[in-house]
C-alpha cells in the first residue's frame, strides 16, 4: 500500500482540484497571509493532506483496511466536516465535498496499489458489504511497516515514495498552475466589478 507521503500528496491534489470548482470564495483567508501550500484557504489544504493519510490510523488497531478504508467512513467524514463548516458560517457543501474527497483519495490509491498481504485490497463498501476490493493495476508500490530501519525496508520504502512522486507530481503541478491562474483571474475580475460605472 502507498506511503503516508503519497496519501498526503493525493489529499493536497484533491483540495486543489475541488477548490477550482466555481463557487463562493469570500470566506477564504487572504492569500498573502496564507502558506504557499495552503491554496484552498483557512488550512483546508493541510487538513485535506491529513485526512488523506488518516484511514491508516487503523494500523494501531485490529482490522487494517476495513472500516476506516470504506465509503461509509468517507460519508461520515463528509457529514461531520459539513456540520462543522455550517456552524462556523463556511460553505458547508463545498468544504464537506473537499474533505470527503481527500479522505476518499486514500481508498483510491490503496485500491490501485500492490498488496501482498491477505486478504488483498480493502473493504470499500463497508457497511453494505464485507467483500475485499483491489484493482490489480499495481500503479502504486507497497510500503513495509515492519523493521522500517533495516536497509532493505528503507530501500523498498524509498523506491515506493519515489514512484509516488513521479506519478503524482505532474498532477500536482498542473492543479497548482490551474489554481493560481483561477485565483488571479478572480482577483482581477472582482475589483473591475466594484469600480465599473453604474
Amino acid at each position: 500500500m502507498p506511503s503516508p507521503i503519497g496519501h498526503a500528496l493525493a489529499g493536497v491534489l484533491t483540495a486543489w482540484i475541488v477548490d477550482v470548482i466555481p463557487g463562493q470564495r469570500a470566506w477564504r483567508a487572504p492569500a498573502p497571509t496564507a502558506l504557499w501550500l495552503d491554496r484552498a484557504g483557512d488550512g483546508l489544504t493541510i487538513a485535506c493532506a491529513a485526512l488523506a493519510a488518516a484511514p491508516d490510523i487503523d494500523l494501531l488497531f485490529a482490522g487494517h483496511r476495513t472500516v476506516t478504508h470504506s465509503l461509509g467512513a468517507v460519508m461520515l467524514v463528509g457529514v461531520v466536516v459539513g456540520l462543522m463548516a455550517a456552524r462556523s458560517g463556511r460553505p458547508a457543501l463545498r468544504i464537506a465535498l473537499m474533505c470527503a474527497a481527500a479522505y476518499a483519495s486514500h481508498l483510491l490509491l490503496d485500491w490501485m496499489a500492490v498488496d501482498q498481504t491477505f486478504p488483498q485490497g480493502l473493504q470499500a463498501l463497508w457497511p453494505l458489504s464485507h467483500r475485499w476490493y483491489i484493482s490489480g493495476w499495481n500503479l502504486f508500490g507497497q510500503t513495509e511497516r515492519r523493521r522500517i530501519f533495516t536497509r532493505a525496508v528503507m530501500k523498498l520504502n524509498a523506491v515506493t515514495i519515489a514512484q509516488e512522486l513521479v506519478i503524482l507530481a505532474p498532477f500536482l503541478a498542473a492543479a497548482w498552475l490551474i489554481r493560481v491562474k483561477t485565483l488571479a483571474r478572480l482577483t482581477t475580475e472582482v475589483p473591475c466589478r466594484h469600480h465599473a460605472p453604474q
